[in-house]
């Protein structure tokens, strides 16, 4: 199968630093080639993948030093290139959310766009409404749900490679957070869940400029208040085995529709558990006393943090390697992919050809029907 997966362009592909959507797309790549399959990236040119590479961009843009950039012009020339060559793929696998929509009608029916977003922000409906013809893939069932009409063709849960992170079969006894710094993900959650139990707790994570105010007013003072925390500041893939790993549990307080939290398969990957409140996605990745504890209150998360360290580190490694693989991914991808095709009207065509024909009477009555 000729496939063209499309990325954005904010972050290199894989992250070199913190990043999600991007990350996903590159595991997913790798593990079609890995499966046999011809396939295209569109990404920046600092991507590393083992498909053939149409690089769009001399780098990614968040971390481009250049002071004045365009997002958006970036995207465009992005999804003119993507619709130069869209003759040439099979399927052609959108992660920019819904940019692309105006530009691709006339080929709706060979694209498919995975949606890694929330979906509950003011103007997104009419989007979906005015473009009813794009397949869309949701990463969580509870994704969907401020769009339940919405033309969704799967749910496909992330994956990453196996070897991607180190299994730690014991911890060196402190909690992590790992991600960002904002008021949503709830890091204050986590300080005091570490404070409660009186154990060592460490952030690692990025401050966007959009969440400074957030940082400098009430997490830093927390944060340098406190001998028990300590705060890392943002890592990379070849940190994360070390800080996860060495884990007794990942804190993952949230306190908004996550539409999947790709750190919580991290974590599993280590033989970490991890603690989540019972919000978005979290019931759907956390198997609750075999992978980590759902929560609801602060004082049940801190109840769970102090027997995390009961659970199967190996046991907790086996669900990541059955649920969460690359190759577990990109084979639910293929299955969406070949459905995808089975609809297109070409298909449809061949289809017909080998159906059972009309007995005589039918036929006649099916001929005076479209006189």
């Amino acid at each position: 199968m000729k496939i063209a997966q499309v990325t954005p362009l904010y972050e290199a592909v894989p992250p070199k630093l913190y990043g999600g959507t991007e990350r996903v797309v590159a595991h997913l790549t790798d593990a079609l080639v890995d499966l046999g399959h011809d396939v295209t990236l569109f990404a920046s040119a600092d991507a590393r993948t083992r498909a053939r590479l149409v690089p769009v961009r001399d780098q990614a843009i968040r971390l481009d030093p250049a002071p004045l950039k365009s997002d958006l012009a970036a995207h465009m020339t992005l999804l003119s290139e993507v619709l130069r060559r869209a003759d040439e793929f099979d399927v052609i696998h959108f992660h920019t959310d819904m940019v692309h929509f105006p530009f691709f009608s006339r080929c709706a029916d060979k694209t498919l766009t995975t949606l890694h977003g929330r979906l509950d922000m003011k103007d997104i409906g009419g989007v979906y409404e005015r473009w009813p013809e794009f397949g869309l893939v949701s990463i969580s069932d509870d994704q969907r749900r401020p769009l339940p009409l919405a033309n969704w063709k799967a749910t496909v849960h992330h994956g990453m490679p196996g070897d991607t992170y180190r299994f730690s079969p014991k911890s060196e006894g402190y909690l992590a957070f790992l991600g960002r710094i904002s008021p949503e993900k709830r890091p204050d959650r986590a300080i005091e869940i570490a404070t409660k139990l009186n154990k060592r707790l460490k952030i690692a994570a990025k401050v966007d400029a959009a969440d400074k105010v957030y940082w400098e007013t009430v997490i830093r003072p927390l944060v340098e208040g406190n001998p028990l925390i300590e705060f890392v500041g943002e890592i990379g893939d070849h940190q994360k085995s070390a800080f996860l790993g060495g884990a007794e549990a990942l804190l993952f307080p949230i306190d908004w529709p996550e539409p999947f939290g790709l750190v919580m398969i991290e974590a599993m990957a280590c033989g970490t558990p991890v603690v989540a409140f019972r919000c978005g996605s979290t019931p759907e990745v956390i198997e609750d006393g075999e992978t980590g504890f759902l929560v609801d209150t602060l004082e049940q998360a801190v109840a769970a943090a102090g027997r995390a360290h009961l659970l199967d580190r190996h046991a907790i490694r086996a669900r990541f390697d059955l649920r969460f693989s690359a190759t577990a991914m990109a084979r639910r991808y293929l299955d969406v992919y070949g459905d995808l095709l089975a609809r297109r009207p070409f298909a449809e065509e061949a289809i017909a050809d080998v159906v059972t024909p009309l007995r005589p009477s039918e036929d006649r009555s099916f001929a005076a029907a479209n006189l």
